[in-house]
């Protein structure tokens, strides 16, 4: 399927570009302040940037609304996120409506975490009338077709390339494979992966993957402290960190953390620095990807030296 490029960073990925693309994740409250300060830190080094949408089903400031005011107040390019736990297929059909009025012209499509990810919002109960490929082909009907599952919608055509998320760390690896080959055939223009670790384990993932013909962004996440890495150890489904890494944060704690709060932060940050500079290094030295979605939520610090090593 061959479909326009819309988007900034469709055209980058089209035009072969190793691109950066990063993570904003607006917080439980009525204030995004933090979230546009965090996108104006790192504009100068990523193409576009995510805005979640209730990661690990955990609630936040609603994604289009925070994606349509960051994008306006910084001009950086946003992807925003639509996930199906949450709402029917009236109610994405509805946001998607709005997409040419908000200016936005990425959207990511997402299955979602059951709500029983979270542990404070146990009671709230799933809905998945969608799943992720089938949001993505609802997409492209609306984008092709001007129509909604059959019916024709009116105003402005809707102009918004869509992406679709991958797992390398699933098991057994070949059903996600299964699951990535789907969402491409509906018309994925890009994937994102969740964050990995395992340089090796990357490539054979990529190996694969990359037969599906659609542009691969492999996640990274920066962690900003031993507390992040543990509080992501147990919060997000599907990935773990290293027992090897998660020591190294817990030494450079307790030697730092009532010593030097300075030097505990600049040592997180070489950490960082140093695992995962080498890793994107031979990603792209080896042509693997077309490029690295860097998670550095609330951490705008990491991107300045990680965007060294693609340079």
């Amino acid at each position: 399927m061959v479909k326009k490029a819309f988007s900034n960073l469709r055209k980058a990925l089209d035009d072969k570009k190793f691109v950066f693309t990063g993570e904003l994740e607006p917080h439980f409250s009525t204030s995004i302040d933090d979230t546009i300060e965090d996108a104006k830190a790192m504009k100068n080094f990523v193409t576009a940037a995510n805005v979640t949408d209730n990661p690990a089903s955990d609630t936040g400031f609603e994604s289009i609304v925070a994606a349509q005011m960051v994008q306006k107040e910084t001009g950086l390019e946003m992807i925003w996120q639509l996930r199906c736990t949450d709402k029917n297929r009236m109610a994405l059909i509805a946001d998607l409506l709005a997409a040419p009025r908000s200016g936005l012209r990425n959207v990511l499509a997402l299955t979602g975490d059951h709500p029983w990810c979270s542990p404070t919002w146990r009671q709230s109960k799933p809905v998945y009338d969608l799943d992720s490929t089938t949001l993505i082909r609802l997409v492209n009907e609306m984008v092709e077709k001007k129509t909604a599952f059959g019916k024709e919608f009116a105003g402005p055509p809707l102009e918004i390339n869509v992406g679709g998320a991958a797992n390398p760390n699933a098991g057994p690896i070949e059903a996600e494979l299964l699951k990535l080959k789907r969402k491409a055939k509906v018309g994925c223009d890009w994937f994102q992966t969740q964050v990995v670790f395992d340089i090796q384990k990357t490539l054979e993932f990529l190996k694969e993957a990359n037969k599906a013909g659609v542009p691969i962004l492999i996640g990274l996440f920066p962690i900003k402290s031993y507390e992040v890495a543990n509080g992501f150890n147990t919060m997000v489904p599907g990935v773990k960190v290293p027992d090897s890494l998660m020591a190294k944060f817990k030494e450079i704690k307790t030697q730092w953390k009532n010593v030097d709060k300075k030097r505990m932060e600049e040592e997180y940050l070489k950490l960082n620095v140093d695992y995962l500079g080498p890793f994107i290094q031979e990603i792209r030295n080896k042509k693997a990807c077309a490029g690295i979605h860097i998670m550095a939520v609330h951490y705008p610090d990491a991107f300045a030296p990680l965007f060294k090593f693609v340079q």
